[in-house]
């Protein structure tokens, strides 16, 4: 790799670190284009240069975030023989992670329906398919299996997802008293009810 393109890259990666050090520490107030250059020692011009906007860092930051959080999550997943065992393996991954890694968590979360990733829509979709293709692909082979339920691709992802990340989404907020122990514990066999075929 030329010496120029390891410079960028580095740029790059430090532009993303700081910014989620940013978001973590100033919440979504603090989290400014002046903060961030002023936190890194980046200039605007290098950053609009690598991002071509501040939603486009915003955006490269959620798509990387998104990508640590569906690393472990796929991995856990697709090791998995059963579906019973991997939505149990779902839920482990996604809340063992949030609880792990706060700031990536709570930057995905809170970031889900924000302008800078409706500016950059077709990327993040494009990114998110990418991650979720494995666990879709094994997913699909249960429904083939008959061990899921035939329901439409959104609705799976609704009762797979949507009970854990809205425990994951109360728990970072602090507003409400979660506890992630006991969400691994119950939430496995409620998911699994309702996905399993009749």
């Amino acid at each position: 790799m030329a010496p120029k393109q390891q410079r960028g890259e580095a740029t790059v990666d430090l532009l993303l670190d700081t910014a989620l050090r940013v978001y973590a520490a100033s919440g979504r107030q603090g989290f400014t284009v002046n903060a961030v250059t002023a936190a890194s020692g980046v200039s605007f011009g290098s950053l609009y240069h690598h991002f071509g906007s501040f939603d486009g860092l915003a955006a490269a930051l959620y798509i990387r975030c998104q990508d640590q959080l569906c690393d472990p999550v796929v991995a856990a997943v697709t090791r998995c023989r059963t579906a019973r065992t991997g939505v149990q393996a779902f839920v482990k991954a996604y809340l063992d992670f949030t609880r792990e890694h706060r700031d990536v968590a709570t930057f995905v979360h809170a970031s889900a329906y924000s302008r800078y990733l409706a500016a950059h829509a077709k990327e993040v979709a494009a990114a998110k398919e990418t991650k979720f293709a494995a666990i879709a692909s094994w997913m699909y082979a249960r429904v083939a299996a008959g061990e899921v339920a035939v329901l439409p691709d959104q609705m799976i992802e609704v009762l797979l997802l949507g009970p854990v990340a809205e425990t994951a989404h109360r728990w970072l907020s602090g507003t409400y008293e979660v506890d992630l122990d006991e969400a691994v514990r119950v939430l496995p066999d409620r998911i699994w009810r309702s996905l399993r075929a009749d």
